[in-house]
């Protein structure tokens, strides 16, 4: 094997082989929660029910990575920083690890009864769900190397991936049923997830992703999210889904807000971010041309 495919074979290297910071430092993000968890667990602090207490927060960091995965072509668009696709790979694999030990912990839990786990996967809606996202995912992760694009071809390769969509929206269904009334966190996700998928239908329009176009997706997102809350308590709890709503409307308490508020600044935060970065180029390009001239 040449030198510089087994060094890009190191996943803090780029596929030249050479150091990347930017995936050096991305892959320490992704491995400190599991380092965490695992020091929770050592020192006693993830409580009287340690297995279940590790599921859960396996299965939310297997979401939060999933998002980091899907956010990378949108930022990649909306900042034209062309390097971050080099980690979409990286947190795709992570959230593929993380889902992973949240089932393995979930088997440790049910005492590694495979009868019993099978019956639980199919009497359970929540449970069905989730494991179809997870085989969804182990799909994905075996077809990500680069032989298997070429094995598979680029157009069945992309069509296959793309079916990472309706994994996430299966994951989050997964959130929203496991979290029962307590929403909150399953909200803003969702609400994560409505933002990435706007930028992808204004991508996939023909339109670029300037800062406009994302203000308008925040929100939208940001309502959307809203209602979708709102309507998961009218369904799923005996909380009416008009008293939900007209929480999201209140500002007494800026410490309290809902998930609604929170996407619409994560949307006008990435605007923002788009606007600054064309606003930097705008004038660094006279400066580029004068230069070239003399």
């Amino acid at each position: 094997m040449p030198a510089d495919t087994l060094l890009a074979a190191f996943p803090w290297n780029d596929r030249r082989g050479r150091f990347s910071p930017l995936r050096a430092v991305v892959l320490a993000g992704l491995i400190a929660p599991a380092v965490w968890i695992l020091l929770e667990w050592h020192l006693g602090w993830l409580g009287p029910r340690v297995l279940n207490e590790a599921i859960h927060q396996t299965g939310e960091w297997t979401v939060r990575f999933l998002l980091l995965a899907l956010a990378v072509t949108p930022l990649r668009h909306a900042t034209g920083w062309t390097r971050l696709i080099g980690i979409r790979r990286l947190t795709g694999l992570a959230a593929l690890f993380y889902v992973l030990a949240h089932f393995s912990l979930y088997c440790v839990d049910q005492r590694l009864d495979i009868l019993r786990i099978a019956s639980e996967i199919v009497l359970r809606i929540y449970l069905t769900i989730g494991f179809t996202a997870l085989l969804g995912l182990v799909a994905l992760g075996a077809t990500s190397t680069d032989g298997m694009i070429r094995r598979l071809g680029g157009l069945r390769w992309r069509r296959l991936h793309s079916i990472v969509h309706a994994i996430a929206v299966l994951a989050m269904l997964h959130f929203f049923m496991q979290s029962k009334i307590d929403t909150y966190e399953a909200t803003l996700m969702l609400g994560v997830l409505l933002i990435l998928e706007g930028c992808r239908l204004i991508v996939w329009r023909g339109f670029r992703l300037a800062p406009a176009a994302l203000a308008l997706n925040a929100v939208v997102a940001a309502a959307l999210t809203a209602l979708l809350e709102a309507g998961w308590y009218g369904l799923a709890t005996r909380v009416p889904a008009s008293a939900v709503f007209a929480a999201n409307l209140e500002l007494d308490d800026l410490t309290m807000l809902r998930p609604a508020w929170w996407v619409l600044v994560a949307g006008l935060g990435l605007a923002v971010l788009a606007w600054g970065i064309a606003a930097v180029r705008n004038r660094r390009r006279p400066q580029r041309m004068l230069a070239a001239k003399a």
